[in-house]
């Protein structure tokens, strides 16, 4: 018989595989909702690997306002997606 313990610890260990089409999803539904169809507009994921949101942007003002609120945006990706599967933003040149 098994342990409760090493069962709850597997279990927390188990991550979920989430595909990029859904962190897109929501990452774009999260944009709009704060920065409206002008931030959705410019501001567009690319590529998620590891936690990380690879997000290209069109204007420097954006990119100003992704870099103030990054984290913010995180949290709201993570709220929608039920669990810490994104860490960060990746800023592409």
């Amino acid at each position: 018989m098994k342990k409760i313990g090493s069962l709850l610890h597997k279990r927390k260990l188990a991550k979920k595989n989430i595909d990029p089409e859904t962190v897109f999803y929501v990452f774009r539904q999260v944009i709009k909702e704060e920065y409206g169809k002008q931030g959705a507009a410019n501001i567009v994921p690319v590529f998620f690997r590891d936690g990380k949101i690879s997000i290209k942007i069109a204007v420097a003002n954006w990119k100003n306002e992704i870099q103030q609120n990054g984290q913010m945006v995180v949290q709201k990706i993570n709220q929608h997606l039920g669990g810490e599967e994104v860490r960060n933003l990746i800023l592409e040149k």
